[in-house]
């Protein structure tokens, strides 16, 4: 039994599920959010769903950024192809 993140400083456990239990509620989060069209959102998911949760992205048209690990956890970022990329003007020395 581990905590899953649902929001910003907002996670909660299931007591008595299985690690498989966790994982398909992470996945089920996420899919949710790619379903309601979100333009960008983050997700801090369990390692082991980070294959599982790309390949999810890639076919409801999402691109993944990774973020910051801490420990067994990593922020994703999920990016809709939808949207341009927010491109800026770097100068260089020289």
């Amino acid at each position: 039994m581990r905590y899953i993140h649902v929001d910003e400083g907002f996670r909660l456990r299931f007591k008595g599920r299985s690690e498989d239990f966790d994982q398909g509620v992470e996945i089920g989060i996420a899919v949710v959010l790619m379903d309601q069209g979100n333009l960008e959102f983050t997700r801090r998911v369990s390692k082991q769903n980070v294959e599982q949760v790309r390949s999810l992205a890639d076919r409801m048209g999402y691109h993944i950024v990774d973020g910051d690990e801490d420990g067994e956890w990593v922020d994703l970022v999920f990016r809709s192809r939808a949207v341009r990329p927010k491109l800026r003007l770097v100068h260089t020395a020289g």
